[in-house]
């Protein structure tokens, strides 16, 4: 198991990055299985962590609240992603819009985890990591205003993302 058994998001960096590391290297579950820990849920193909997350909001959306918990996860959000940077130069930057347009029209689901994340996020940063078949794109994303905002990590197959 990647997390505490509480399945609570780690609480540092260094932790946050240990938690990205182990779920390179995890396999992903085949056919119809899925896993959820509360912080990560895998499928075929993929991997989704929730790196952070702030309170929810569902008593007080004010400013003087929702504005410093976004302020921490974007803080954090620079910070992993700085340390990504270091091992794998910079990412490219992924739109996920595309994605939650094609199933608003109809057409065939997008690929997980890009299926979850354009529900989540309007856009990712995305490395390939260096002698894989894997990337890492890494996100902040809200399901609706009431709940947590979220840090998030994806690790998917190279084959799902556009280029």
């Amino acid at each position: 198991m990647d997390t505490d058994s509480s399945g609570t998001p780690p609480t540092t960096t260094e932790a946050r990055l240990a938690l990205i590391d182990s779920s390179l290297a995890r396999p992903f579950p085949v056919g119809e299985e899925s896993e959820d820990s509360g912080v990560r849920s895998s499928g075929p193909g993929h991997h989704l962590l929730i790196l952070r997350a702030s309170r929810d909001f569902w008593d007080d959306r004010s400013p003087e609240l929702v504005e410093p918990a976004e302020q921490e996860i974007e803080t954090e959000f620079s910070a992993v992603a700085t340390a990504l940077s270091e091992r794998w130069g910079e990412p490219e930057t992924v739109d996920l819009w595309p994605y939650l347009e094609r199933d608003e029209e109809g057409a065939e689901a997008a690929p997980e985890p890009l299926g979850q994340l354009c529900n989540l996020a309007g856009g990712m940063q995305v490395w390939r990591v260096p002698g894989s078949t894997r990337w890492l794109g890494l996100a902040v994303g809200q399901a609706d205003p009431e709940f947590p905002i979220w840090l998030l990590a994806a690790v998917g197959g190279t084959t799902v993302l556009p280029g």
